[in-house]
């Protein structure tokens, strides 16, 4: 359970280091490029990828391109939802891309339904609803249609990339492989267009903060690898606990760090999502 409790921490820490950085100044786009050549590094030498055996001809190479333009795409989306939505229903929707996940599990991989994952399914729309319902509220002012916007583009992203990750690992490439190349790929791509868009590989203190993410954000995904290691007799504990933990943590965040204030919507969103997570949870076992 600590590594479960370390591993949500580090998603948490992610999105809050994100939201103060932005705030002094630093740039999200060179943070979340650097993000990625931390992560190459780490990835390399925990899971130890046999990278010099790829085949060529075999490797799902659009596969690695496409997750590695979008991974850092949607990492900047995550920056947009912190600015405009704030820390607490950012880590809702992200969350709640499970949901959506397990919709094109069913209608794409065939995947079996149980009536506690349908009514898990059918929450987690409905606190999804209620988050996004909270941005049109009468008091809304021109950045919540937008806030909105990068909400409905976080839950929808992560999703997209659950789904892509579990295309590539079914078509036989090794997980820690494919991780690796995908970092790698986003580090190159992300690097060639602030190359390009801002005539700069970045600036000092953006590459430090970058590198620093970058730990935060490997560490994240190796802790909850590792934890799913060692309980994989019981997957659903690791995954509610994560994503409970989480969503709690990011409400803590929220509330005390950023003194954001939780509407009844928001409350409702939050609710439920948390019952959402449960009845997948138990839906799992």
């Amino acid at each position: 359970m600590e590594l479960i409790f370390a591993a949500a921490l580090c998603s948490v820490a992610v999105s809050v280091l994100l939201k103060i950085c932005k705030e002094k100044g630093f740039s999200p786009l060179q943070m979340i490029a650097w993000n990625y050549a931390a992560a190459s590094i780490l990835c390399y030498f925990w899971f130890k990828p046999d990278l010099q055996h790829i085949s060529a001809q075999h490797t799902p190479w659009w596969l690695i391109f496409a997750l590695g333009a979008l991974l850092p795409s949607i990492f900047l989306c995550l920056v947009k939802s912190l600015q405009t939505a704030g820390i607490l229903k950012t880590e809702i929707a992200q969350r709640l891309s499970v949901v959506l996940s397990l919709t094109a599990a069913y209608f794409i991989f065939q995947e079996q339904f149980n009536q506690l994952k349908i009514i898990g399914i059918v929450l987690g729309m409905g606190s999804v609803l209620c988050i996004l319902l909270s941005n049109c509220s009468a008091q809304g002012t021109a950045a919540k249609p937008q806030a909105g916007l990068y909400l409905a583009s976080v839950w929808i992203g992560y999703a997209l990339v659950d789904i892509l990750l579990k295309y590539t690992t079914g078509l036989g490439l090794q997980f820690s492989v494919a991780l690796n190349l995908m970092f790698i790929c986003a580090f190159a791509l992300s690097l060639a267009y602030i190359a390009i868009k801002e005539q700069t590989l970045g600036a000092g203190r953006n590459i430090i903060a970058g590198l620093g993410l970058g730990v935060l954000n490997f560490a994240n995904i190796a802790l909850y690898v590792k934890a799913h290691m060692l309980l994989k007799d019981t997957p659903a504990i690791v995954f509610a606990g994560m994503n409970i933990l989480v969503v709690l943590f990011g409400v803590l965040g929220g509330l005390v760090i950023f003194k954001e204030k939780l509407k009844a919507a928001s409350a409702a969103g939050l609710a439920l999502g948390l019952l959402s997570v449960m009845c997948l949870a138990y839906a799992m076992q």
